[in-house]
């Protein structure tokens, strides 16, 4: 069936429907979040019924009932309430940072498949170039004016782009069969050969500034530090009594009375050492906070670098000028100017350089993209 080629944009919007590795990252979310909740509910009613007997000959049978419910000082409900809110915000931004992954796996993809367009639009020149050569040639074999050897150095070049071509079309299949496997198997086309518009980044300070600030791994750290740090408090108040009310019945051959239970435990045993373990664990999780932005600056330093040294080496290639060269020397040749063997030495280092201009350039996009990664 004939699909219209989609965008870049498209394919994420696409693959973030589709993914099947996203759609269960998001299930196992919102079961986490769940779970937290599930720490401040109240304990199980209990229910207990006693039948007993008098000892002697005399008559005498009697029965108990009791229901009770537990529970905790109503500042703990509150406590544990806020600590899970911190919990879940920190599995929210874990969730989104699960999501950007991907979507910059598969816009990583989406680049090489226009590094692979860019260079199959390179080699049909090539062949177009060769396939007018030999045409010129065979004319020229017939009047003489050139000899089998010529004409035979330009069919090896027509072998040696259709080898390339076959190549590329497996690289392209290769590459485009991850990305629909991103996609759920869901069927995708995409055509582009012009990457998107990207913004220039000129100072490292402000790009740092951004993104710190963007990033969601440390937003995730952070809300987990908080959460860590609100645990603390919660384990404070677990020192507090626990609390016991409900309903009681006693009858016997005689009466029946009615009455209430209350009563509580203290938490002298159960509750040792857990502040001094929250402490440390909201410790714990503050360094790790501080090391991950120490590594986000770190890698953010290398990609910057990296970027500025792909844009000059990119400046340094005349991208219309070796397009001209190209069409300077075919005339050359047609003319005479120069002879066969100097035209394929020439046009070829044309073609290399116009390859290598394009590799770099996927490779500036793909350092870009991982530098903005964070507003996928």
């Amino acid at each position: 069936m004939w699909m219209q080629a989609q965008s870049i944009d498209h394919v994420l919007q696409s693959i973030e429907q589709n993914n099947k590795e996203l759609q269960s990252a998001m299930q196992l979310t919102k079961a986490q979040k769940m779970e937290n909740r599930t720490a401040n509910n109240l304990p199980d009613p209990t229910v207990s019924y006693s039948s007993f007997y008098k000892n002697g000959a005399g008559p005498g049978h009697g029965t108990e009932f009791v229901a009770s419910q537990g529970f905790d000082f109503p500042t703990q409900y509150i406590t544990r309430k806020n600590q899970a809110d911190l919990a879940n915000e920190a599995l929210g931004k874990e969730q989104l940072a699960i999501r950007r992954d991907i979507l910059l796996k598969a816009k990583t993809l989406c680049l090489d498949l226009i590094l692979l367009n860019q260079e199959k639009a390179l080699m049909d020149i090539r062949k177009k170039n060769a396939d007018e050569l030999e045409a010129l040639y065979n004319q020229r074999l017939e009047a003489g004016d050139a000899n089998i050897l010529e004409v035979n150095k330009i069919k090896m070049e027509r072998m040696n782009v259709q080898t390339e071509v076959a190549q590329n079309h497996a690289s392209h299949r290769n590459v485009l069969q991850s990305l629909l496997a991103m996609n759920g198997n869901m069927p995708l086309e995409f055509a582009e050969a012009q990457y998107p518009e990207v913004r220039e980044i000129l100072d490292f300070n402000t790009l740092r500034d951004e993104v710190i600030a963007s990033d969601l791994d440390l937003q995730a750290l952070s809300f987990a530090t908080k959460a860590a740090e609100k645990q603390v408090s919660v384990n404070k108040q677990d020192w507090l009594p626990k609390l016991e009310a409900g309903f009681r019945r006693n009858t016997d051959t005689e009466m029946s009375m009615n009455g209430f239970v209350v009563g509580g435990s203290i938490p002298l045993f159960s509750n040792r050492k857990k502040v001094q373990i929250a402490k440390a664990q909201a410790l714990s999780a503050q360094l790790m906070q501080e090391n991950a932005q120490l590594q986000v600056e770190n890698n953010l330093m290398g990609l910057f670098n990296e970027m500025q040294q792909l844009k000059e080496a990119m400046n340094t290639y005349d991208v219309p000028l070796l397009h001209k060269s190209l069409d300077l020397l075919k005339q050359a040749l047609k003319e005479g100017q120069i002879s066969l063997i100097e035209y394929f030495v020439e046009a070829e280092s044309v073609y290399k350089n116009l390859q290598a201009r394009m590799q770099l350039e996927n490779q500036y996009q793909k350092v870009m993209a991982t530098i903005y990664k964070n507003e996928l």
